[in-house]
């Protein structure tokens, strides 16, 4: 793939930095990594369409599939790894991925596995792209469901390229391959709704996982504006992974939980702008403080509800509590 940063990079990203952008985001990072299934996804072609179609008959998601998922798929939630995913999926049907499966063959999951796996097959082809966490105002009318995207990076324009791959182009009146930027009723990312609740438009009592669940508002928000920025990291963490200065849903905030917000905030959103100055401050943040960077252990609050330790070196979790 032929690069075009030179002459593209909007205004803000010299050349250079979009470059080591482009180049730090087209590497596997440990979690996108298949192992030994790297012909696998290289098997897969890189368009949306592609994408799309593939990862629909990857995975089924655990709450929004018909009927539920099986009890083998259920405990697939929990394989953040793609390596382990595609363990799975290759022990279950062998072949290409882009081949039908029965239910039994697929993998239990969420929007976090389809787009992390779309990004595993974007990097293994050579394309820069990164997940992204925020909520989605498009699923139901008045709320914004939480929920994973990917971007992937545009040499000709010089952008990231957001896109959702478990839509359907047919059935949304907007480019999925292309979401639009600054629609409240489109894809917010946690710094976009964690700045409308600051500037008062918002209690972000519709920000979360449902209307019928108790995971929603201002301290679930902030645990997504933190875990954004490890995706952003490439540290592409589960959503019911925790660590550092994320508060449990429901919690009172503290002063310092809010000034630690509102500048992951502000710099994010202004990262996601082109400026490099903010790019690189996230950078330093995520090296050096450990209120944001999850270091070598997370707690794992899993929905099957087991409650354990994950060792993200090791890649094991030592369950504490069995669902």
């Amino acid at each position: 793939m032929t690069d075009h940063l030179a002459e593209a990079a909007p205004a803000g990203i010299s050349s250079n930095a979009a470059a080591a952008r482009s180049a730090r985001y087209r590497a596997h990072s440990a979690v996108t990594d298949p192992g030994a299934h790297a012909e696998l996804l290289r098997g897969v072609g890189a368009g949306f369409d592609a994408l799309h179609r593939t990862v629909e008959l990857l995975v089924d998601h655990y709450r929004a599939t018909p009927g539920g998922v099986g009890a083998e798929q259920f405990d697939d939630i929990d394989r953040r790894w793609v390596a382990s995913q595609l363990d799975a999926l290759v022990e279950r049907q062998p072949g290409p991925l882009d081949a039908p499966r029965a239910p039994e063959a697929r993998l239990g999951g969420c929007c976090r596995d389809h787009s992390v796996l779309a990004v595993a097959i974007l990097r293994e082809h050579g394309v820069p792209a990164r997940t992204r966490l925020g909520f989605a105002g498009y699923f139901a009318p008045g709320y914004h469901h939480d929920h994973v995207v990917g971007e992937r990076w545009d040499d000709p324009t010089g952008r990231w390229v957001r896109f959702d791959p478990e839509l359907d182009p047919a059935e949304y009146p907007f480019a999925v391959d292309d979401l639009p930027r600054g629609d409240a009723a489109g894809f917010r990312t946690a710094a976009e709704a964690w700045q409308a609740y600051r500037a008062g438009l918002t209690d972000l009592a519709d920000h979360g996982v449902g209307p019928d669940t108790p995971y929603a508002g201002p301290a679930f928000v902030h645990g997504y504006l933190i875990a954004d920025l490890a995706h952003r990291q490439r540290c592409e963490v589960l959503l019911w992974d925790g660590w550092g200065a994320m508060a449990a849903p429901g919690d009172e905030l503290s002063a310092a939980q809010l000034e630690l917000a509102d500048l992951l905030a502000e710099l994010t959103v202004a990262a996601d702008a082109g400026d490099e100055g903010a790019e690189a401050r996230l950078d330093e943040l995520w090296s050096s403080d450990p209120r944001v960077r999850p270091e070598r252990y997370v707690e794992t609050w899993s929905p099957t509800g087991r409650i354990g330790r994950t060792d993200l070196e090791c890649r094991t979790t030592e369950w504490r509590t069995e669902g």
